[in-house]
Formats: C-alpha cells, structure tokens, sequence
C-alpha cells in the first residue's frame, strides 16, 4: 500500500472510532429509566389483573392435560449429564429418576445422598411439587446441591412430568382436562 492508502484507512479507521465513541456518549447521556409497564394506557380499557401483564401462572395439571410424554424425553437430555432414569441404573451426581412420580422427597430407597435442604424439604413429588421444582430448584428449595438452572417453558416442564410420570411400573393417571 502506498502513503495514500493508508492515510485513507486511517482515516475511515478514525471516523468509525468516533462514531462508536458518539453512540457510547450520547447513549449514557440520554437514558431513560425503563418504565414499569412497557405500554401506553387506552383510555376506556381495563387492564386484566393478572400479575402486570404477565399470564397468570397455572398449576401443573392446566400443562400436563396436554403434555406428551415423547417431546418430554428429547427434553430431558438436558438432565442426563446429572441424572439416570432407567430402573435399576445408577445414581449420577444427581439421583437416578426412575419411578420418581409420587415417591417421597429425599427419601427414596435409592442410596443417593441428598442434600439436607432437600431433605428438609418433606412431602411427596407430585404434579405439583415437581413443576415448581423443576422451573426454579434454587427458588423451590433454597440450599439445594442442584445447580441446575430450571426449565422456563411451561409447556417443556410438563413434557418432561409426563415422561418422568412414564418412566415407573405404576404411572399415575396424568389429568385430562385443564382446571
């Protein structure tokens, strides 16, 4: 490249920095608190109260009553780095999931040792327990070893019951009908 080049590469080189450097500054210099409710009010129209404009959260058989065990199993890949789910298999750095519908919570004849917020925890994981505990461990059971995120989706998480609901020698009966 000759002296003419580069003095032009410099230059559009310059001229992007700059660029970039306005769009930092005047981005810093003209921002808005973001407001609480992304929307204008219509005169005349009533918001629907549920939870600000959020859906209202249903309960697990609302999702399970269409939930299909198939799509459920592709999903649960996500849990195989940590979970076994076939009968009799071993436990993995998590338990081995194999008829976990309806058993106890931590107190499965399994050997695995849970931890003791888990153990704490009490009850059964039905329908119920285990949608909310696979949607958020941490925020079900505060303290748990599960470092597992949670699984956002309605839909996904219901797909996954119905294929946990599937994977025992007594599968309960899965609703039929939303509530």
């Amino acid at each position: 490249m000759d002296d003419r080049a580069n003095t032009i590469a410099g230059w559009v080189l310059f001229a992007g920095i700059v660029a970039l450097g306005g769009t930092i500054v005047a981005g810093e210099y003209f921002k808005a608190e973001r407001p609480e409710k992304m929307c204008y009010p219509i005169e005349g129209v009533q918001e629907e109260s549920t939870g600000g404009g959020e859906a209202a959260e249903q309960p697990a058989p609302f999702y399970l009553a269409s939930a299909k065990p198939e799509l459920g199993s592709e999903v649960f890949k996500k849990c195989t780095a940590c979970h076994n789910a076939q009968k009799g298999g071993p436990n993995g750095t998590g338990p081995n999931l194999w008829g976990v519908v309806g058993s106890p919570i931590a107190g499965r004849p399994d050997g695995f040792d849970y931890s003791s917020a888990l153990k704490g925890k009490g009850g059964t994981w039905d329908f119920d327990a285990l949608n909310k505990f696979i949607a958020n461990p941490k925020g079900a059971v505060p303290g748990t070893a599960m470092g597992f995120a949670g699984i956002p989706k309605d839909s996904e998480r219901a797909d996954v019951i119905a294929y946990l609901n599937s994977l025992s020698d007594s599968p309960k009966p899965l609703p039929t009908a939303a509530k």
